[in-house]
Formats: structure tokens, C-alpha cells, sequence
């Protein structure tokens, strides 16, 4: 199985970018962030036309999250829900589960609030956000369910997942603080990116303001692939995939994808 993960920054505007990346790359299920999209204006025939089944839930001009699903999975085994169990964030947290005969996959996709600067009550809600991400995590693991979480998590975790770590310490996306309580939250959890690259300067999120950022190498990794121990192993690979950020009228971030033998 072939699973991604995407911010998109508007569903709408890639289009293109998705019609030709999903052509080329064949995932059976890519997860979605940033649809920017009431769901009535999502392209969901269109979709369905490249062999894809859509679940998503957003709103007009923020947030929004969603998963296409492969024609090749029976729709009758999977699950989906969406926000957390007090139903707050509908439009940033999806829960997934594929139940395949005895190996049953539950994944958590998030769109983690950016924060905007620490101290903003923003900031208090993107850390009120990972207290429930980490509930969630903990009762998973508890059960020794197959479990992932994935998704935009808006958090470098070290030195070598930003350029120039130094400028950035008083980041919301970066400061000692948000690091820490990320740690904490994924305790348990392994990052399947870093299981198979171990360089610096692999990044899935490359700014629109900086000129040529993908070629001179200044970026993010805050788009992330966890998952318990269980199935560690069971992961054949994991790698960023950079050219649709330099395709036409890009987002400004980049597919993560993962291989995995259910």
C-alpha cells in the first residue's frame, strides 16, 4: 500500500497538480490538508473520474481536511470521522480506519493550527490541540492498534528539519517550547521519514516568498508520517517527492509518501 500526505493550500487551485501527480505516483490513499473548500464546491466527480473515492470536510477559504481513496480498497472496510471526540476541529482532524481482515490500520490526519506567534491565543490553541492529539495516541497505543498519525503538524522537530535553526528559535513552528510538547505528544510513536533519510536539507514546505527555495534548498519539514512500533517494520520506504512544487501554480508544500506491506 502506497499512502501520502499533502497540504494542498486549496483543493480547488491544484487540480492540475493533483490530476497529474496521482496519475504518476498511483497512491492508494492521499491524505489532504488546507482544502480551503466548502464541500459542495469540492471536485469530487472529478476525483472519482481518476479512480478515487473522496471523504473530506472543509470551509470556504480555511482549513479543511480530506483523504482520496483508491477504487482498489473496498469502501465497505474503511471508517472515517472527522474532528475530535467533543467534535471540535471538524475541519482539521480525520479519522481513518481500513479494516483488512486481521490487520486493521487506524491513521490520524491532522492539520495542526500554525500558532502565530508564541504567546498568541492562537499559540494556547495549537498546544491545546497536541493535548488532544496525544489522548488519542495513547489509547491507540494502549490497544496495540496499527496506528498512524500524519498530516500538516506544523512542527520541525530538530536542528536539521529547518534552514537556518538559528534564526528560528523564536518560531511557533520552531521555538523550545512547541519542539518539546511535539516530543511528548508522539511519544511511542517512530517518524518513518527519518527511519530511511537521515540527511539534512529535506524539506516539505519551501515559502513562496523566498525566491527559488526549493533549489537553494530553504525550507520546512513539518509535514509528517508517524506510527506505532507494531509497524515499523512493515514500512518498505518513505521519501519526499519535490516536483510538483515546481510544476505550474504550485502549493507550497510538497507530497510525503510511504510504502507499506499490510
Amino acid at each position: 500500500m502506497k499512502l501520502a500526505t499533502f497540504n494542498v493550500n486549496s483543493i480547488r487551485a491544484r487540480v492540475q497538480i493533483l490530476e497529474k501527480w496521482l496519475c504518476e505516483v498511483e497512491p492508494d490513499l492521499l491524505f489532504m490538508q488546507e482544502l480551503k473548500c466548502k464541500n459542495e464546491f469540492f471536485p469530487e466527480i472529478f476525483f472519482k473520474s481518476l479512480g478515487y473515492s473522496s471523504y473530506f470536510n472543509g470551509e470556504k477559504s480555511y482549513n479543511g481536511v480530506g483523504v482520496l481513496v483508491k477504487n482498489n480498497l473496498n469502501p465497505d472496510k474503511i471508517k472515517i470521522n472527522f474532528g475530535f471526540d467533543d467534535e471540535s476541529f471538524m475541519t482539521r482532524v480525520l479519522n481513518f480506519e481500513l479494516n483488512n481482515n486481521e490487520n486493521n490500520l487506524k491513521i490520524l490526519c491532522t492539520y495542526v493550527p500554525q500558532g502565530k506567534s508564541v504567546g498568541h491565543e492562537d499559540f494556547i490553541i495549537k498546544k491545546e490541540f497536541f493535548k488532544q492529539v496525544k489522548n488519542i495516541i495513547q489509547d491507540n497505543l494502549n490497544l496495540n492498534n496499527n496506528f498512524i498519525w500524519l498530516g500538516d503538524l506544523n512542527v520541525a522537530p530538530e536542528f536539521e528539519d529547518v534552514t537556518n535553526p538559528e534564526n528560528k528559535k523564536d518560531h511557533v513552528c520552531f521555538c523550545a517550547e512547541i519542539r518539546e510538547i511535539f516530543k511528548n505528544t508522539r511519544e511511542g510513536l517512530t517518524d518513518i521519514f527519518r527511519q530511511f533519510n537521515k540527511n539534512p536539507d529535506e524539506y516539505t514546505f519551501y515559502d513562496y516568498r523566498v525566491p527559488n527555495a526549493v533549489a537553494r534548498k530553504i525550507g520546512w519539514r513539518i509535514d509528517h508520517i508517524l506510527a506505532s512500533k507494531n509497524l515499523i517494520k512493515k514500512f518498505k520506504s518513505c521519501y519526499i517527492d519535490l516536483r510538483p512544487r515546481l510544476w505550474e501554480k504550485p502549493s507550497d508544500h510538497v507530497p510525503l509518501i510511504a510504502e507499506i506491506n499490510l
